[in-house]
């Protein structure tokens, strides 16, 4: 069993190994932890969040601060799903991509082959013909050996 001192001891243990970053949003100042090193994508993020408050309170006035960070996180939200969607498509679209590009590569293979084929034959023809034309006149292989 834990005792109150040890549960106390493990998050200030957990505390210690995060950043704390201030930030202020809607003229507010908050104090947030973060993982190490991620202080300034927090800030990002608090200032992204920041903008999209003063956004809305140019374009409707002032509605009140909690309909204002309603309406700028719905906005965000928003924004956040239109990417998604976009990232969806992308995503297909770069597996269709891919499956031409193997279609393809296929396709290439068997003409290399069949290539390959052809010119073996073509060589061995040729090879052929000039057996017979190097060979006597009279031991000259007829027309219907091709």
């Amino acid at each position: 069993m834990r005792t109150g001192a040890a549960t106390m001891n493990e998050r200030t243990e957990t505390e210690d190994r995060l950043a704390q970053v201030t930030v202020t949003i809607a003229g507010k100042t908050y104090r947030m932890a973060c993982a190490d090193g991620e202080e300034s994508h927090l800030e990002g993020l608090a200032d992204l969040l920041d903008g999209k408050i003063a956004q809305m309170r140019e374009a409707f006035g002032e509605i009140g601060d909690m309909r204002l960070q309603v309406m700028a996180a719905l906005t965000i939200a928003d924004e956040l799903a239109e990417a998604r969607a976009s990232v969806a498509k992308l995503r297909e679209e770069v597996d269709a991509l891919k499956t031409l590009v193997a279609d393809s590569d296929a396709r290439i293979h068997d003409n290399e082959e069949r290539h390959a084929r052809a010119i073996v034959a073509a060589s061995e023809r040729v090879e052929r013909l000039a057996r017979s034309l190097a060979a006597p006149i009279g031991a000259a292989a007829s027309p219907d050996d091709d």
